[in-house]
């Protein structure tokens, strides 16, 4: 009996020529069209898994299921992909007016969101030490980062090198912590490719802490006595801390550059000497 409701016509039995006819291919879904885009998602995908040793046009192209030569239409080389990558991490990111004000609280804000972005993928910290923010979709970010330093206060030359040292600051903070996180996610005599990395904001990895302060501590004090009496204080605090401790001592050398406390400073035109 039929579950159809009164007046549906029966569904026919297959005809004869339907059984001559091959059958159909299953349809596959269409598959996305390839961008610029979905090229430079892919390039952190294989970025995240397998470092920046591994990454590589080839890889990026099997993530993506094309051929390399397909990259190419979007994509120029590995470089200009990394490129990409780097100015990627910067999209919305927002430095706000400069207020001489509150200069120090803003430079600490705009150091710590620069870490983050970099912590957000693997190896970001060593791209970003290779490529010169200097592209058109950076110029922006670089022409406000320095908008800050200069309302501050800080003589021009001031303000040029401290914009190149504190992100020079950001990137090897950046850089020391990805490789400490992943010497402890690496088991002994293997290379810890895909093992789980710890939470990079705990120095005490593997007990490597304790040891440090420990073998410090043990040192002959005639002959090692600042190591000896600092074994209590080195690497004891997590990576934020000790990353706003050296912003800290960055920021307050800045400060002694101002005009109005320039008198107790290092000389603007001869910095660093007494």
């Amino acid at each position: 009996m039929s579950d159809a409701a009164p007046g549906t016509p029966a569904t026919p039995p297959p005809s004869p020529w339907d059984r001559r006819r091959p059958a159909r291919a299953r349809l596959t879904p269409a598959r996305a069209p390839l961008s610029r885009e979905r090229v430079v998602e892919a390039a952190f995908t294989v970025l995240d898994r397998q470092g920046l040793d591994k990454l590589s046009m080839r890889q990026v192209a099997a993530e993506l299921g094309v051929t390399v030569s397909a990259l190419y239409a979007h994509v120029r080389s590995k470089d200009d992909l990394l490129e990409l990558m780097y100015a990627r991490l910067y999209e919305g990111a927002a430095i706000p007016e400069p207020d001489p004000e509150r200069w120090r609280e803003q430079l600490r804000d705009y150091a710590r969101a620069g870490r983050k972005r970099l912590l957000s993928h693997r190896d970001m910290a060593r791209i970003s030490m290779g490529y010169a923010p200097f592209t058109a979709e950076l110029l922006p970010h670089v022409e406000a980062f320095l908008g800050l330093l200069r309302t501050a206060g800080l003589p021009d030359r001031i303000a040029a090198e401290a914009g190149d040292l504190i992100s020079t600051y950001i990137d090897g903070f950046v850089l020391g912590e990805g490789m400490w996180r992943e010497r402890a996610a690496r088991p002994d005599g293997e290379d810890g490719e895909d093992a789980e990395s710890p939470d990079p904001a705990r120095p005490d990895w593997n007990g490597i802490t304790a040891e440090m302060q420990d073998y410090f501590a043990s040192l002959p004090a005639d002959d090692f006595p600042h190591l000896r009496a600092l074994a209590g204080l080195m690497v004891t605090d997590s990576a934020d801390e000790r990353f706003d401790i050296g912003l800290e001592i960055i920021l307050r050398g800045l400060a002694s550059y101002l005009p109005d406390t320039a008198a107790d400073g290092p000389s603007a035109d001869e910095p660093g000497r007494d």
